[in-house]
């Protein structure tokens, strides 16, 4: 882990910089978890009111502001990882949005209420990301020796 370039926010920085990686990573695991919640919420919601009973999982919707919110602090800790976690922590919020307004329709159409595909595999691209940027130390000696 690389020391902060800035030390723009001050206590802040001295007491979250250093594992803001490893928060990342819980709060990413943590939002898996709640879309999973959320899914098996929306199918009951499905099965008892329709289309007008779904409604978002406040697990799911909170930590994707904090991954949101976090992601744009670790672009002052860490500027490349950090945009580049940014990237995916923003596309994983619109297909959210996308994915939720899916399920909408297809309770609507009075079809099988299906996966979110979608934020799925983008959650999974940011997880593989932000695991690769946490636990680089366990694969740092095989790195370092072949490049």
């Amino acid at each position: 882990m690389a020391e902060p370039l800035v030390n723009l926010f001050g206590p802040v920085d001295t007491l979250l910089g250093p594992y803001i990686e490893y928060v990342l990573l819980a709060l990413l695991v943590v939002n898996i978890g709640g879309r999973a919640l959320e899914y098996g919420q929306i199918k009951s919601q499905v099965a008892q009111g329709g289309a007008g009973a779904v409604t978002r999982h406040p697990l799911r919707v909170g930590t994707n502001f904090l991954l949101i919110v976090g992601a744009f602090y670790y672009m002052t800790v860490h500027h490349h990882g950090g945009l580049v976690f940014s990237t995916l922590v923003l596309g994983l919020f619109l297909t959210d949005l996308f994915e939720f307004e899916s399920r909408k329709v297809e309770a609507r159409r009075q079809i099988e209420v299906e996966r979110p595909k979608g934020a799925i595999a983008a959650s999974m691209l940011a997880l593989l990301y932000i695991a690769y940027q946490t636990l680089f130390f366990v694969i740092a000696p095989v790195w370092n020796a072949v490049v």
